[in-house]
């Protein structure tokens, strides 16, 4: 049967990501992903996508290791903060009340089982375009960029994890995602899920973690909607001294075309050059890949466009090594 209840997360509000590097990480966003600056305060920098309807969407931080800083997804209703916040804390989950952030109102933080830090909000500032960068597209929040190759929103993420079918359970559980992919090994383990609250195939995956970790991200997306652009990316990314891991080439898992690069302070960042395929069926039977067997294996990874993905796409991650607790 359908579970015909309101998901309590709507959507991926913004992320935060550590950098090691704060001027070279910026540059990357900016120049070769046409970001755009909109605040600053202490060591951090907020940017946005030219299509990403709230005033920022990602937050570089100075730090002393590359790495996930939080992920903040907004709720449904402003009814279901308090309530999702109290079933998180009941479950020990919990990691309090922050009163505000540079463009949004109070948030609940958390973490996942692994240690993944992320909040729950409601209030977040809509951005609003000086007249300089508005478009005569009103359906656009402001002007195509003209440095590099523009992202235009933040997608998705993708989180290392110790053991997949927990941290798929409590996504669940507590914030109403829906399982729409998943892959399973020869001992019937799962070796990442991909799940989301609205159309996408994904707001969020897990993979497990090949080093055994977890707690760590593997990636960060943002959507280009243009294949085309993948390419213009990479071949920036070659003339510029970008670290390119895989692609441009098609997953078989989501359907879209990916290219994953390194930002200078080591963070994988994944670049879609499509939208895959969507989801309007609510009551989705979820698909799953054996790939213990060749055939599900490399149909999932790489349809299109590659033998296959690297080793260090199923071990490196930020940080490199987790400190022992949460």
């Amino acid at each position: 049967m359908a579970d015909t209840r309101v998901p309590v997360v709507a959507q991926l509000a913004h992320v935060e990501l550590y950098t090691p590097k704060p001027e070279e990480s910026l540059w990357f966003f900016t120049k070769i992903l046409g970001m755009s600056v909109v605040h600053r305060e202490g060591q951090s920098v907020y940017l946005r996508g030219y299509e990403d309807w709230y005033l920022w969407t990602l937050k570089l931080t100075e730090a002393p290791q590359a790495g996930l800083g939080h992920v903040a997804w907004r709720v449904s209703a402003p009814e279901l903060l308090d309530e999702a916040a109290a079933k998180l804390e009941a479950a020990g989950y919990g990691l309090g009340w922050q009163e505000s952030e540079y463009g949004g109102g109070r948030a609940f933080r958390f973490r996942m089982p692994d240690g993944h830090r992320m909040e729950l909000i409601w209030e977040l500032e809509y951005y609003q375009a000086p007249e300089d960068q508005k478009s005569p597209l009103k359906n656009r929040p402001q002007r195509r960029p003209l440095d590099g190759v523009p992202v235009r929103r933040l997608d998705h993420i993708n989180c290392f994890v110790s053991d997949v079918e927990t941290h798929e359970a409590f996504l669940r559980e507590y914030l109403g995602f829906k399982l729409r992919e998943t892959k399973i090994d020869e001992n019937g383990r799962k070796v990442g899920s991909w799940l989301s609250v609205s159309p996408l195939v994904h707001e969020i995956a897990t993979m497990r973690d090949g080093t055994g970790q977890g707690n760590r991200l593997h990636h960060i997306a943002f959507w280009y909607g243009y294949p085309q652009h993948c390419y213009d990316c990479a071949d920036a990314c070659r003339d510029w001294g970008v670290k390119i891991e895989a692609g441009p080439a098609k997953h078989g898992t989501t359907q879209a075309m990916f290219l994953y690069v390194f930002e200078p302070g080591g963070n994988r960042v994944e670049l879609w050059g499509d939208a895959g395929y969507l989801i309007f069926d609510p009551n989705w039977q979820t698909i799953v890949w054996d790939v213990s067997h060749e055939a599900d294996l490399y149909s999932s990874t790489v349809w299109l466009g590659a033998p296959t993905m690297p080793e260090s796409f199923y071990t490196y991650g930020t940080p490199e090594k987790v400190t022992v607790g949460v």
